[in-house]
């Protein structure tokens, strides 16, 4: 047979492999696929080699996709853009009939060691391109269809067993998409639905990306979902098949005209039992690429494939007609969806960042090793807009590297003294005090606030929000004269400059009430905060974000103050305005639901307690899985509540499930595991079963002691030292939290952020400040487990057995006092 001999566009790097699949909904799935070929090939001035497979053998039909397509030819007629298009084109059946024949003639040869090797020669025997076609002559796309479509196809694909070509040569599919990925930038497989050996070659051993179709039915994600984990759960537990695979989620077949339904089928409604699929795949995800936390809101915000007659008849591209590609139309999807796969960002990254990532990335490369002011400026502009996502997304180490870089550029470009380079610095500074890194952050907020004040006046707003930011810092620090000496600086300007009513002497009122309740001038705080909440009503609304934020912080404060059925009706403001505009399930809405627990029961409603944290176990379950730490911690507070009301059952039943699923997930050593099982063993105490929990009791010592005598073997006898601190530390500098128990919600949170931000030594410091007090009997039960939660896990990351043991001993004694 004469072969057509393909000649490719160089490519820089191996290519990747990309697999379509769909449980359901073939023609959505290679209407997708065979879009998105168009597109990739055109990027680059049309330059990017691009190879489809067609691999769904049972009903083949991707070469169709181009066989209406029309080029110019130089005798001014339109024809078919290949006029090989016949039953006699040999494609992927015939290929690796050949391999079969390869295999069975080479036998075990001598000459391949190995699998890798073995695979290697058959394919080096077989020419590929026999079997590839070119499908575009404008742009370098080409296709390997599924096969010839003769009168012995049908009997030929049903004879073709992947599973014995697996068990020859278990390394021949895996060396096929690399042989692939060679010459090919990009290699786009059509894998056929449902479950089948086919399947599994295409999801499990061919690519590295995959983007997985679904419609809108509960069978069609289940079968998503357990092809991925097969897929996922194969490449870590064979050693040969090590190897990333990012999965994209493409929801098809939405109805963009009904909003209530598709929002419905999305996010779920609680109400009317109705999973929503964002959170299945979110937990699917999380579980499969062992995340503790993860969100698809912008993602699936951007990727959702609508319906269309292109995609229910498949009968021509999308693309082909959509020239203009505006936003209803599918170019548009498809081209979103690639600046996630082409990219080879996860899912869960958000369509801003990427952009930004871009941007970047093209500036590096374009400046190479030098610095111009025409790329790197703007460069430096991306940085900060960059780190002030991620500053937002919580991600503190990477916004401080993109802070410092674009710091870095405009002192060089535009000087110390430039407005952009300060704002850098001020973008910097700000995110060190909240990564309490309060020294240096305290150091740069003094050199900015002397630049502003010289080069701006002492009036300007850069310079008072310069100091505003100087009087967070030293109040964090326990400077309280010198931070509210500043705020009554920059509100008094603001009052002068702006008139007492405007926000920004509103924002800086607020700093003021926050330095006031950190020093435990609750009266006077809480003037302030009334004043402030007063303001922001009038001018932004009651239900604005800002709003409810010093809402919430006011009925905070009304609760340390005692002032109880104040701050619950503040809190129920809060809590009904984030139900109504974020959503029940909302991480804000289950935050302002917990903080509305602790007051009720600090006033002793058990019963509503329990209606809240019954809610919040629900609501934790559905968004973040069963088996989530928050779900977990939430599902042992409400067993205590229940104890508390006398359902010791209840209370034992719960136990013993959050009991099993930390033994299953992190083991039986785990100090989470050895947590739950000592509250188990109280509640087997008091419904009077003392046999079974001295046997628990036990189990929980012996382990503590096996793990406290491995702890002192590897280490030295000094290393019992190690907790007591040598120098030091600024948050020592606060007051004693035991002399101001209506600050413990604060330092709280003060321990919960330094933890996050592995700040290991001031929460060591702040931990050991508040073991006493978090363990007294006024303090609310809600507070409490809160906080000996948070010491146990700064002392297990601090490998301080000692410490958590005794601490244990500590909660196990008093709480038997009480």
């Amino acid at each position: 047979m004469e072969i057509d001999r393909i000649t490719l566009p160089p490519i820089t790097a191996p290519g990747e492999v990309t697999t379509f699949y769909s449980f359901e909904s073939s023609t959505a799935r290679s209407v997708a696929l065979s879009n998105m070929a168009v597109l990739l090939s055109g990027r680059q001035n049309a330059t990017v080699p691009v190879l489809m497979i067609d691999w769904d053998t049972e009903s083949p039909g991707l070469h169709h996709y181009f066989e209406a397509r029309h080029d110019r030819h130089g005798d001014g007629q339109d024809r078919p853009v290949h006029e090989a298009h016949d039953a006699g084109r040999p494609g992927l059946l015939e290929y690796f009939e050949a391999c079969r024949d390869q295999l069975q003639s080479l036998g075990r040869s001598p000459a391949a060691a190995n699998d890798d090797e073995l695979a290697r020669l058959v394919l080096e025997a077989i020419d590929w391109e026999a079997y590839v076609e070119r499908v575009d002559e404008s742009r370098p796309l080409y296709l390997m269809r599924a096969g010839r479509f003769d009168d012995t196809y049908g009997e030929r694909a049903a004879a073709m067993d992947w599973n014995a070509l697996f068990a020859a040569c278990p390394a021949l599919y895996r060396c096929f998409a690399e042989q692939m990925a060679r010459h090919f930038r990009h290699v786009l497989i059509d894998c056929r639905s449902g479950r089948s050996a086919a399947v599994s070659v295409c999801t499990a051993l061919l690519p590295r990306k995959l983007v997985a179709l679904f419609t809108p039915s509960q069978r069609s994600l289940d079968g998503l979902a357990g092809v991925v984990r097969r897929a996922i759960e194969y490449r870590v537990s064979h050693e040969d098949e090590q190897r990333p695979l990012l999965v994209y989620p493409l929801p098809c077949a939405i109805d963009s005209a009904d909003c209530e339904r598709r929002q419905q089928w999305r996010r779920g409604d609680a109400h009317k039992g109705v999973p929503g699929y964002q959170a299945a795949l979110e937990r699917l995800l999380r579980a499969c690429y062992g995340m503790s936390q993860l969100s698809l809101d912008s993602y699936l915000d951007e990727v959702q494939l609508q319906q269309a007659n292109a995609m229910s008849s498949g009968e021509h591209l999308a693309i082909a007609s959509e020239r203009d590609g505006d936003r209803f139309s599918l170019t548009r999807t498809f081209s979103i969806l690639l600046d996630w796969v082409a990219g080879g960002y996860f899912p869960w990254q958000s369509h801003a960042e990427i952009q930004l990532l871009d941007a970047i990335s093209a500036a590096r490369a374009a400046a190479g090793d030098s610095i111009s002011t025409a790329v790197s400026v703007p460069l430096a502009r991306d940085l900060v807009r960059l780190g002030e996502l991620y500053r937002s997304q919580g991600h503190a180490r990477q916004a401080q590297a993109c802070f410092e870089e674009s710091t870095a550029l405009r002192q060089r470009l535009l000087g110390d003294e430039h407005a952009d380079t300060r704002a850098s610095r001020s973008a910097l500074a700000a995110l060190l005090r909240q990564s309490d890194k309060l020294h240096e952050a305290k150091f740069l907020y003094e050199l900015l606030v002397e630049d502003c004040e010289r080069l701006a006046g002492a009036d300007h707003p850069e310079t008072l929000s310069a100091r505003s930011g100087l009087a967070a810092t030293l109040s964090q620090l326990g400077e309280f004269d010198g931070a509210l000496a500043l705020h009554e600086q920059v509100t008094s300007a603001c009052e002068r400059r702006l008139g007492p009513g405007h926000m920004a002497t509103l924002n800086s009122l607020a700093g003021q009430a926050e330095t006031l309740t950190r020093q435990g001038e609750r009266s006077r705080a809480r003037m302030v905060y009334e004043r402030v909440l007063e303001g922001r009503q009038r001018l932004l609304g009651t239900e604005h974000e800002d709003t409810l934020r010093c809402t919430q912080q006011l009925a905070a404060l009304l609760c340390e103050m005692g002032d109880l059925n104040n701050a619950r009706k503040l809190q129920e403001t809060v809590v009904r305005a984030r139900e109504r505009h974020a959503g029940v399930d909302a991480a804000q809405t289950l935050q302002a639901r917990e903080t509305l627990a602790e007051i009720l029961a600090a006033q002793g409603d058990l019963a509503a307690v329990r209606s809240m944290q019954e809610s919040l176990a629900r609501a934790r379950e559905r968004r973040l899985g069963s088996e989530h730490p928050e779900t977990l911690s939430i599902q042992l507070r409400l067993a205590s509540t229940l104890g508390q009301q006398g359902e010791l059952e209840a209370a034992r039943r719960l136990q013993q499930h959050v009991v099993n699923l930390h033994e299953r997930i992190h083991g039986h050593e785990d100090m989470e595991t050895l947590r739950s099982k000592k509250a188990l063993a109280a509640t087997l105490s008091s419904q009077g079963n003392s046999q079974a929990a001295r046997k628990l009791e036990e189990s929980v010592q012996q382990v503590s002691n096996r793990l406290l005598n491995i702890r002192a073997m590897s280490s030295g006898p000094h290393d019992s030292l190690a907790a007591v601190p040598t120098s030091r530390s600024p948050l020592s500098d606060l007051r004693d939290p035991a002399l101001q128990p209506d600050t413990l919600d604060f330092k709280l949170a003060q321990l919960q952020k330094l933890i996050d931000n592995r700040s290991s030594r001031e929460a060591r410091a702040l931990a050991d400040s508040l073991r006493k007090t978090i363990l007294r009997p006024s303090v609310a039960h809600p507070l409490r487990r809160r906080g000996v939660a948070m010491i146990k896990q700064v002392y297990q990351q601090d490998g301080d057995l000692d410490a958590l043991l005794a601490f244990t001993q500590d909660e196990a004694s008093r709480l038997k006092a009480y």
